[in-house]
């Protein structure tokens, strides 16, 4: 597992004693030395293995939301034995935390599959492009990296993969965009509530939460105190869902009429705790307190689905090269000119799509190359500029 150690500027001053609040975002994944994790003893004293809240109220999956726990699976990595939780929102198009995926960047991208239902059916595939190494084109996320001083950017972490099948056909979880008033009037309802998998729960089968609270101010931290460490704290939704690792990347959810829908991505837990400076140096540093669990609003990401889904996206080597040039030529890149796709390139095209009022997607497609040469007509595009996706 990972986490995030961040510490108020404000709260360190360097040659008085002074009290601090520390930050900790332990984002819930789990890494594994096979198939599926174990966590390592070292990564166990550093992160809580757990964030329940009084008494563990995980439990197997009721059997009214079998349907929901077939569009809920573990998307791992072979390659670098990382597991998360993912859950399918299109036919071929899966959503998790966008820090389960961060080795999507470069090569590791096509190590990635996704196990949907996994305990029951284990139908796997991988992401679309791995054959051709194409498979960094179809991930979006909000951000790959994640700050690790306040503001902290958990709010980003988001992501959404196109799977090489329709793994998800007939089985999609209907994604609804609430404000947080909103959601917290659901859970105010008992109508907010988990399902997802974890490392120390019923050997890999998926897991229920009871319905749990989502709040901005509790016990032990005021949203006064919390807003401040978070960028876009509108975004984020502090829930009391217990957790366990490998929950990174599973869908918050809400009953309605129309069955299960999600409303955000749950990333990580949220601890607070308070250390002594002395001379610029932690004196003490007593046990922390766990706050919430931490959320994404489904907002972030819904306008982001259908883009996916039905975009074609450049292939790697000429035609990549040939729009990292062209997005050079304006100044929205910088990164080197190595036709491969990568974060900063993914934000240059948010930039330049920013810029030229056009829908935010971050994806390198033919559309795009074709718009950027007419703008830029001494250099034409590429031969093959096609889509990578299979026929």
């Amino acid at each position: 597992m990972r986490g995030i150690l961040s510490v108020s500027k404000r709260f360190l001053p360097a040659q008085i004693p002074a009290a601090i609040a520390a930050f900790l975002v332990a984002l819930t994944t789990a890494h594994a030395a096979g198939p599926l994790p174990a966590v390592s003893p070292e990564a166990s004293r550093l992160m809580q293995k757990i964030a329940v809240f009084g008494r563990d109220d995980r439990q197997p999956v009721p059997e009214r939301y079998d349907a929901a726990a077939q569009a809920i699976g573990i998307l791992y990595n072979d390659r670098t034995r990382t597991v998360c939780t993912a859950f399918c929102v299109s036919d071929n198009i899966v959503a998790t935390a966008a820090h389960c995926v961060a080795g999507g960047r470069a090569a590791n991208a096509g190590s990635f599959v996704f196990s949907r239902n996994h305990g029951r059916t284990r139908d796997t595939a991988r992401v679309e492009g791995f054959e051709s190494r194409a498979a960094a084109q179809n991930i979006v996320s909000g951000d790959f990296r994640m700050r690790v001083r306040p503001p902290i950017d958990a709010a980003y972490d988001w992501a959404l993969v196109r799977m090489s099948r329709s793994i998800c056909a007939k089985r999609s979880l209907q994604v609804r965009v609430l404000s947080l008033p909103e959601i917290m009037e659901e859970a105010r309802a008992n109508r907010v509530y988990q399902v997802s998998y974890h490392r120390d729960f019923a050997q890999w089968k998926a897991a229920y939460s009871k319905p749990c609270g989502v709040a901005r101010d509790f016990d032990n931290a005021e949203w006064s105190a919390i807003e401040p460490d978070f960028l876009a704290s509108e975004r984020m939704i502090l829930h009391t869902c217990d957790t366990g690792g490998a929950s990174s990347g599973s869908p918050l959810l809400i009953d309605t009429q129309e069955g299960p829908a999600v409303v955000g991505i749950n990333v990580g837990t949220y601890v607070r705790s308070k250390v002594t400076m002395q001379k610029g140096e932690i004196a003490r540093s007593p046990k922390a307190e766990t706050v919430a669990n931490t959320a994404v609003n489904a907002g972030a990401f819904a306008s982001r689905i259908e883009a996916l889904r039905s975009a074609q996206v450049l292939p790697s080597g000429r035609p990549m090269r040939e729009l990292q040039e062209h997005l050079r030529q304006q100044h929205f890149y910088q990164g080197k000119l190595d036709g491969t796709f990568g974060a900063s390139l993914r934000s240059a095209i948010e930039a330049y799509e920013e810029a030229r009022a056009l829908p935010v997607t971050g994806l390198a497609t033919p559309v795009l190359l074709m718009r950027l040469s007419g703008e830029n007509p001494s250099h034409a595009p590429a031969p093959g500029a096609q889509s990578a996706r299979k026929r």
